[in-house]
């Protein structure tokens, strides 16, 4: 987990800067005074007591921790620690309380770029708020729920080489499910969940007549402490980023700014395998593509008139349902592409993979759709090579890609990898709420349309599942490796 060296220090060029951008708060109260002290001149180890204010019998985990870690990386450390997955918004804080005129705020990226009065998180240091034993940190996570965490430092014992700079050596209590509704949602949890909770019978009762009498609380029921999961998860933290992506996996990875999100990132292109053979049999790259060549080649070099409104006509809707055998998967006449989507979306994608082009009211193919029309490996490469499917929506292209690693992978549950990677990159609904696989699957819905067309994944059930195919995985990688100028 490496830190930025630029500023944070109250003697600082950049602490300077955040100190003076920070003067006065919009209600006009001056900002109070800095609690931030000198940086140690050498890196120790802090032995620090993190603990879940309001929990009783508290909730705590004991950690180590390099004394130069920055403010930004102690929180992707604590989001960790206490299995939050980053959904809301955070601020740490310096002080006789977390809410006090004398407390000094270490800031978000987001409440920083909104103006709010603070010093930017990752420009302050451990070692700045947390000098002497008996030193306190607050760190406060989701502003609805309030989970107050009260950080003490121990002890400060010298540092020793070769180990992680983050590591935890003892903890008590299971941690809180997020949106659990804070520490009074959270005990109620633990006591409905736990039959030998002496609460046990008068909580279940309580949460089945706020939730409703089918409810069942151990569907958000508090995750138990696992110290060696806990560990592993801590050193996967600091993994570095995978290096010689290609380009738009190297982009993925540096919008992804959230640590935990960025593990599941590194560990969803490492399965993806970007380094293995991409190769295909003509034969089966023909069986793949078949739906696209049979456009092509009913398409013709003069192309087809459209109807008034830009839909293929009937007979030509007609044909490509029989060749398609779309009665198996679509209801209705299958004579109107307006209402046989899988033929709207094979001409439209086909379309947007350049194949083909409206002009003058015709279908036409592009001369990239004539050289692929009668070689199916060129076919094949082409549809690689143009997915995701580009579109004016950032959001829609990193969850094509996304998917597309998840294929690569053979991974099940790939829809929800991608929300939380889309989280981790900050996408939320209506600014605030956190995605979810549906959303993932939503987003990346052209991409995997196209998949599916030709062979490569499959989504089953609802909420949808996607499911690798034969040939799917090399076709995956294909894609992963190119992007279309």
């Amino acid at each position: 987990m490496a830190g930025s060296e630029g500023g944070g220090g109250p003697g600082s060029a950049d602490g300077l800067i955040a100190a003076l951008r920070g003067s006065v708060d919009p209600s006009g109260r001056p900002a109070p005074a800095s609690q931030r002290r000198p940086r140690r001149g050498d890196v120790a180890t802090y032995r620090v007591r993190v603990e879940l204010t309001g929990t009783n019998p508290p909730l705590w985990r004991r950690l180590e921790l390099d004394s130069d870690l920055f403010l930004n990386e102690v929180h992707g450390i604590l989001q960790t620690v206490f299995g939050w997955q980053d959904y809301h918004l955070h601020r740490f804080a310096s002080g006789p309380l977390y809410y006090s005129d004398d407390t000094e705020y270490y800031l978000a990226p987001f409440e920083a770029a909104e103006g709010e009065t603070g010093i930017p998180e990752e420009q302050v240091r451990l070692d700045e708020v947390l000098a002497e034993a008996g030193d306190r940190l607050f760190y406060l996570y989701d502003f609805g729920d309030d989970w107050e965490h009260l950080i003490t430092l121990q002890a400060v014992l010298p540092r020793t080489e070769n180990v992680p700079k983050a590591r935890c050596t003892d903890g008590k209590r299971p941690a809180p499910a997020e949106d659990c509704g804070g520490i009074g949602g959270y005990e109620l949890q633990v006591a409905a969940t736990d039959p030998g909770h002496p609460d046990h019978t008068a909580a279940l009762a309580e949460y089945r007549a706020s939730f409703g009498e089918e409810s069942d609380p151990g569907e958000f029921a508090p995750a138990p402490f696992e110290i060696d999961a806990t560990n592993a998860a801590l050193t996967a933290l600091s993994t570095p980023p995978p290096t010689n992506l290609p380009g738009p996996v190297a982009d993925l990875v540096a919008a992804t700014r959230d640590p935990a999100a960025a593990r599941r990132l590194y560990e969803l292109i490492d399965q993806a395998g970007l380094g293995e053979p991409a190769d295909i049999d003509p034969t089966d790259a023909a069986a793949m593509v078949h739906p696209y060549a049979w456009l092509l080649d009913h398409v013709g070099t003069e192309g087809i008139k459209l109807t008034g409104a830009g839909y293929l006509p009937p007979a030509s809707v007609e044909a490509a349902a029989a060749e398609l055998d779309l009665g198996k998967e679509w209801i209705g006449k299958l004579n109107r592409e307006i209402q046989t989507y899988p033929v709207f979306h094979l001409r439209t994608s086909a379309q947007a993979l350049g194949l083909l082009r409206k002009h003058r009211g015709r279908l036409l193919p592009t001369p990239a759709g004539r050289r692929a029309k009668s070689d199916p490996s060129t076919l094949w490469n082409h549809l690689a090579q143009r997915l995701p499917l580009k579109t004016g929506h950032v959001h829609e292209r990193q969850a094509g890609l996304l998917l597309l690693l998840a294929v690569a992978a053979e991974r099940g549950g790939g829809f929800q990898v991608a929300a939380d990677i889309l989280n981790g990159i900050g996408w939320r609904l209506d600014g605030h709420t956190p995605l979810v696989h549906t959303d993932a699957s939503g987003a990346a819905r052209d991409t995997t349309d196209v998949l599916s067309r030709i062979g490569a994944a499959t989504t089953d059930g609802w909420p949808p599942q996607l499911r690798t195919l034969p040939h799917g995985s090399a076709f995956a990688r294909a894609a992963l490796r190119s992007w279309p100028d």
